[in-house]
């Protein structure tokens, strides 16, 4: 890859991070005006494991499967930015017609199934995906993404374990933020290394710079590629941060003083700015990402607000059980 390809690569990537980012800054701004109502989990801080990870991925037949903290995964997989606010402010344009709210949305067309607010969930659904793609000829991967404190869920086992039995092509996708939840992952485990858990299974395990969308598509295309092969399953464990609270509300009384301001130095979005400085793509191309950005969110935040709130009597419709 030339200079001039990695650049035009790396500003891609670099707008759809800070895409991500005032996303989550505008809906907790809502949030606190009430127009957003409900749990909201935000994501900044993590969006190059979102952005890598998407980039690796067909999205035309494989299938991602994140925790309630899925809106990065959600922009990352192209759902648009209207049907998103659309959803999370109980409007009519939602991708769900607002009905799912922030936690619960999915996008199959984008190859977006869901979110799932039980910690861990989201793995033997994947791990069902990727058997059904055994059998349907699709060549789809199955991506599972959950945070660190879902390693320690049965449920997240037994995926595990059953898609290594039946060397299923699914991708077990570890966003490691160090806090499960309010608690440090160090006071969870014997072992922080999590992806050593993977030998456990019979598959492979890698740690991943989570801050860095080359790494993470670099791991990514790796593990798609052996996966669509039919060598079954892999575990990544991506470290990253959150910029923000566990919630929108959280006081985060539990962490040190200096920590969100130490992990800024390392956050993926400035840190790709500099790597493009470093290339030769000038000193203004943040700012004017930001710019270009920050008119596409106003935008659809005004036409989401313009719709229509959903008839709270239809919330039984477009279930299926």
């Amino acid at each position: 890859m030339s200079n001039e390809e990695r650049v035009a690569a790396l500003s891609v990537h670099l707008e759809q991070m800070v895409r991500i980012r005032q996303f989550e800054e505008k809906v907790q701004e809502l949030r606190a005006r009430e127009e957003i109502v409900g749990s909201v989990h935000l994501c900044n801080g993590q969006e190059a494991i979102y952005v890598g990870s998407c980039a690796a991925l067909d999205l035309t037949r494989d299938a991602v499967f994140p925790t309630y903290r899925g809106h990065g995964w959600a922009i990352a997989c192209g759902v648009p930015l209207v049907q998103l606010f659309g959803e999370l402010m109980g409007r009519t344009v939602g991708v769900n017609g607002g009905r799912g709210g922030s936690a619960y949305f999915t996008a199959p067309d984008y190859g977006m199934y869901g979110e799932n607010s039980i910690v861990g969930a989201g793995a033997p659904i994947a791990a069902g995906a990727a058997l059904a793609a055994t059998f349907d000829g699709s060549g789809r991967v199955a991506v599972a993404a959950f945070g660190d404190g879902a390693m320690n869920q049965g449920s997240v086992h037994e995926a595990m374990n059953f898609a290594a039995v039946r060397s299923l092509p699914v991708i077990f996708v570890v966003e490691n933020n160090s806090y499960s939840e309010l608690t440090p992952i160090a006071s969870m485990v014997r072992i922080e290394r999590l992806f050593k858990r993977a030998a456990g299974y019979g598959m492979p395990g890698a740690r991943v710079d989570g801050n860095d969308p080359e790494a993470v598509a670099s791991a990514m295309s790796q593990a798609t590629e052996r996966a669509r092969k039919g060598a079954g399953p892999v575990l990544l464990e991506m470290l990253t941060q959150r910029l923000v609270g566990h919630y929108i509300g959280d006081a985060q009384q539990y962490r040190p003083a200096g920590e969100v301001e130490a992990s800024m130095a390392a956050e993926p979005i400035g840190r790709l700015t500099r790597v493009l400085a470093g290339l030769g793509a000038g000193s203004d191309v943040l700012r004017e990402v930001e710019a270009r950005v920050a008119a596409e969110v106003a935008a659809a935040v005004a036409e989401a607000t313009a719709a229509p709130l959903t008839d709270p009597t239809s919330v039984m419709e477009h279930l299926y059980a």
